[in-house]
């Protein structure tokens, strides 16, 4: 059983991070914010695919303005992400965003800082402090001989954090991302023993769809079994809606939160008869929407296919150019392979 650490609650939009409250998926939409339907088209396909808060890019003034068009037409927490400018995230925070995401590093001086934590205080707006490998501050870098180490991110965390405890602030997330594995957990680590804010925990830059969900599957997985962690993003060179399902999936291996079917299947080998690969892909493709907690085995022949039905709500176990499908390891069905999984997909209804 994994023991999350114990961490602040903090209100987000409807929602609440950190305690006991779940860990929340999210995402960051590829649109521009300017276009206002395009990017609430995209966040509600997030939406359908589990993501929980949707973070967009707010690189001018207008995209700022954009921002509470965006809200209004949405159903989960928007973010703002603000880089280089203190208006925007005034101007974020007078259009009503759930959440305002800053790398205090590149927003300007202490007092543009403490312009934008007042205004965040009065409308009781959390704000994260986003710590990247690539954006510390030059004194920071200077002091570690121009190496971004765990110890120098986590330095800039907590001066940042100080600055916003300063202005008696303390509804904070951190985040400390860099684009490898040890790093990441390093410097997560070490900030969890110093401070009790909810963290939001990915591995930045992981690459596209293959490289990054491996490297974001290591990385969030060993602090996720290390109790670290309280929102997450599965960074991917890739559909945001990706990132998402990638998330779950981590989740649902570790087993901390369910969502939707979860579907196992077999590595092949030389006593496959049917087409297993296919054949799982498109049970799991067909599977991927159908909001309901049940586990379904796909499986190849009849080595681990008894066992697997054992533990499976649902299963098929293969044979020569046909299938059995077995309810809670029960057969009930013998079907030809062309009509396996039309007829499987009909038994996951009726479940």
């Amino acid at each position: 059983m994994i023991k999350r650490r114990k961490t602040k609650k903090i209100k987000i939009g409807k929602i609440f991070v950190g305690g006991p409250a779940p860990i929340v998926v999210q995402s960051m939409c590829n649109t521009d914010t300017r276009d206002v339907e395009k990017t609430v088209t995209q966040i509600k396909a997030l939406q359908e695919a589990g993501c929980e808060m949707i973070r967009v890019a707010v690189p001018d003034m207008e995209a700022a303005k954009a921002l509470g068009k965006i809200k209004k037409k949405i159903k989960i927490p928007l973010v703002a992400d603000i880089h280089f400018s203190h208006e925007l995230a005034l101007e974020a925070i007078r259009q009503g965003v759930d959440k305002l995401r800053i790398n205090p590093g590149n927003i300007g001086s202490e007092e543009k800082i403490k312009e934008v934590v007042l205004a965040a205080k009065k409308k009781n707006i959390p704000i994260r402090i986003g710590i990247n490998g690539g954006s510390l501050e030059k004194d920071i870098l200077k002091k570690y001989k121009d190496k971004v180490t765990a110890k120098a991110m986590v330095e800039s965390a907590m001066r940042h954090i100080k600055i916003l405890e300063k202005y008696n602030f303390h509804n904070i997330l951190v985040s400390l991302k860099a684009s490898d594995i040890e790093r990441t957990v390093e410097a997560y680590k070490l900030l969890s023993s110093k401070v009790n804010y909810p963290l939001h925990i990915g591995v930045t830059e992981a690459g596209t769809t293959f490289r990054g969900t491996i490297m974001s599957s290591i990385g969030l997985g060993h602090l996720l079994y290390e109790g670290i962690g309280d929102t997450l993003r599965v960074s991917l060179t890739a559909d945001p809606v990706e990132e998402v399902k990638v998330a779950w999936e981590i989740l649902k291996s570790l087993k901390i939160r369910k969502r939707g079917i979860t579907v196992t299947s077999c590595p092949t080998c030389g006593r496959t008869q049917i087409d297993l690969v296919s054949l799982a892909k498109k049970v799991e493709d067909a599977m991927q929407y159908v909001d309901k907690d049940i586990h379904v085995a796909v499986m190849g022949c009849v080595v681990n296919g008894p066992g697997e039905s054992r533990e499976a709500d649902l299963a098929i176990i293969g044979g020569k150019s046909v299938g059995l499908i077995t309810k809670k390891g029960k057969i009930i069905k013998k079907v030809d392979e062309s009509d396996l999984l039309a007829e499987f997909i009909k038994e996951v209804k009726k479940f």
